[in-house]
């Protein structure tokens, strides 16, 4: 298995684990909140690798990619400057416990290393359904910083 940053032309494959991602989510939660368009994300994710605003990093086992971590700057004064979060992290479901995740995560923590970054955020799905997310990115290092994600929909 090996990982590397994705390019632009990697875009319907990351979409398609967007799609899986999300749909998992709602599966588990047992409600519709996200919606998603293949197309759309797959759009996204081209303008955004190209500009520079995201950079994702997929593990490919053989030549079958298997899972992915997104990372974008963040900039907050509580943060003291600029730091690293992470909006999606994701290991197909036959490829978890074999270490994919953590594979991404320390090419994550380099890459945010390179930059500068004292600090990641993520945000996990919701518990009590997604314990195990939680109990991964504890084993990484992360801990419960309080709060809770909350969103406005302005469209």
């Amino acid at each position: 298995m090996r990982v590397e940053q994705a390019q632009a032309s990697d875009a319907p494959v990351i979409a398609d684990m967007v799609g899986e991602l999300l749909h998992e989510i709602m599966a588990a939660i047992g409600s519709l909140v996200f919606s998603f368009d293949r197309d759309e994300t797959i759009a996204r994710v081209k303008d955004w690798l190209t500009e520079g605003s995201y950079t994702i990093f997929l593990a490919i086992n053989g030549v079958e990619a298997v899972g992915f971590a997104a990372i974008y700057e963040s900039r907050a004064l509580y943060a003291e400057g600029t730091f690293g979060t992470i909006p999606e992290l994701y290991v197909r479901a036959h490829a978890r416990s074999t270490g994919v995740g953590a594979r991404l995560m320390a090419e994550v923590k380099r890459y945010a290393k390179t930059r500068g970054w004292k600090r990641l955020e993520v945000t996990t799905p919701p518990l009590p359904q997604f314990e195990r997310t939680k109990s991964f990115y504890e084993r990484e290092g992360f801990a419960v910083a309080g709060g809770r994600k909350m969103k406005a929909d302005l469209l």
